[in-house]
């Protein structure tokens, strides 16, 4: 029987774990996975002021700025999954968390209308300009994706079978069948096993690890009415990438709807699991 092999490391603002069938092959394609990982986090973090999404924040409203393509991927998703749902996801509100003390405040607040991801536009596929100042916080989407292009790293090194696990957004592959645990909501601790899954992705958005204190708000805003909502139940979405699980957990838990229209779009499915589980 071949052995596994796991390793993990903190990155995303979690720890990311990469489990491979594969030991001959894996160390090098793990590497390389947890590469694209950190490149991912490099182009779109908010908290680095010399990423491409702080560039766009800072500039695109007054010049074009030239993107790499995992960032265009990522914003047109954004812009796709901001239609289907009739503006829940929205990633133009990272002025509010900003102004709520959970991000950085790279940039000057006062006296600026801000526009959202639909004043963004591409001008070539590469090359995206803003009608008004932007805010863009990816916080929903490119974590999702990074599990993405970590899986796709494997695959081109020709591993089969494995999964990588970012805080819950989880993609498996391959001939792989893993178990699905998610924490219960109302004791974070406790794993509740829901099934298992083989070769798709799974996320889960719950509020149940804000690290926050009690006067702090959430971290989850409506965008619809610019309120931070708060919700003790958790959502996890299931669909075939982890980019749409991620952002889609998003939707499904700020509408409460885990039925909500724009899932069978992305051909996703949602899970609610309530506060008050008893198992």
């Amino acid at each position: 029987a071949q052995s596994k092999m796991i390793r993990c490391k903190p990155l995303l603002g979690t720890f990311v774990e990469i489990s491979t069938e594969d030991e001959e092959h894996s160390p090098h394609a793990i590497e390389m996975a947890f590469r694209a990982i950190e490149q991912v986090q490099s182009l779109m973090g908010f908290h680095d002021p010399d990423s491409e999404l702080s560039q766009i924040n800072a500039r695109s409203y007054l010049e074009p700025i030239r993107i790499h393509s995992w960032t265009a991927e990522v914003l047109a998703i954004a812009k796709e999954i901001h239609i289907e749902s009739e503006g829940i996801f929205d990633c133009g509100i990272g002025h509010r968390l900003i102004k709520a003390g959970l991000l950085p405040r790279h940039i000057n607040l006062n006296d600026q209308s801000f526009g959202g991801i639909e004043d963004l536009l591409f001008i070539e596929p590469n090359l995206v300009q803003s009608k008004l100042p932007l805010c863009l916080d990816l916080g929903g989407i490119a974590k999702g994706y990074a599990v993405d292009k970590a899986v796709e790293v494997l695959f081109a090194h020709d591993i089969q079978s494995g999964s990588v696990n970012a805080g819950g957004d989880m993609r498996v592959f391959g001939n792989l069948t893993q178990d699905i645990q998610i924490r219960n909501p109302s004791k974070p601790h406790e794993l509740i096993r829901i099934g298992r899954m083989k070769a798709g992705a799974i996320a889960t958005s719950s509020l149940y690890f804000a690290k926050r204190d009690t006067e702090a708000k959430s971290y989850m805003v409506n965008p619809l009415n610019q309120e931070h909502i708060e919700f003790s139940e958790s959502y996890s979405v299931i669909a075939n990438e982890c980019v749409y699980a991620d952002a889609l957990t998003k939707v499904v838990s700020i509408s409460g709807n885990a039925q909500h229209p724009c899932l069978s779009h992305f051909s996703a499915q949602a899970i609610k699991i309530p506060h008050a589980i008893t198992l």
